[in-house]
């Protein structure tokens, strides 16, 4: 038999097999262990699926000038596309095009780059979070943000 040990190390491709163990009960309520093949997809796809308690939307924001901010989604599970838009000076909204932002249920991590800024945030509806940089723009760069929805 191989030694797994020696085997090199790879870069997995999405379509790349990965054997595993399958839980089956047969007709006869006896479980067995069915030896299958998984691809790296079905493995990321099961993983981002498995019930935490929440939902999330994680992304990195920058914002410019008088521009609306900007986004490098990381994770969202939420099922809902956000859009930043810049509302005035350090005053910005992230909107869901349906409701999701729970009473009680929603919470939110964001951070500035910038020394001197002090971030906050308001649940303002279902479908919107106002963030406030204590009204300056140029505040937000390469900032991590993230929304747990819990259920």
């Amino acid at each position: 038999m191989a030694n797994i040990s020696t085997y090199p190390l790879g870069t997995p491709a999405s379509s790349d097999l990965i054997p595993g163990t399958q839980k089956y009960t047969d007709a006869n309520g006896e479980t067995k262990n069915l030896t299958k093949n998984f691809t790296v997809s079905q493995l990321a796809a099961f993983a981002n699926s498995y019930d935490l308690g929440y939902t999330v939307y994680t992304a990195l924001v920058n914002q410019d000038g008088t521009a609306d901010p900007t986004q490098t989604i990381l994770q969202n599970t939420t099922g809902q596309t956000l859009t930043w838009a810049r509302t005035s000076a350090g005053l910005y909204t992230v909107t869901s095009g349906a409701a999701l932002f729970t009473a009680d249920k929603t919470i939110v991590f964001f951070e500035s780059n910038h020394i001197f800024t002090q971030l906050n945030w308001t649940r303002t509806s279902t479908t919107v979070i106002t963030v406030n940089t204590n009204e300056e723009d140029d505040r937000i760069s390469n900032a991590p943000f993230e929304v747990r929805i819990y259920s």
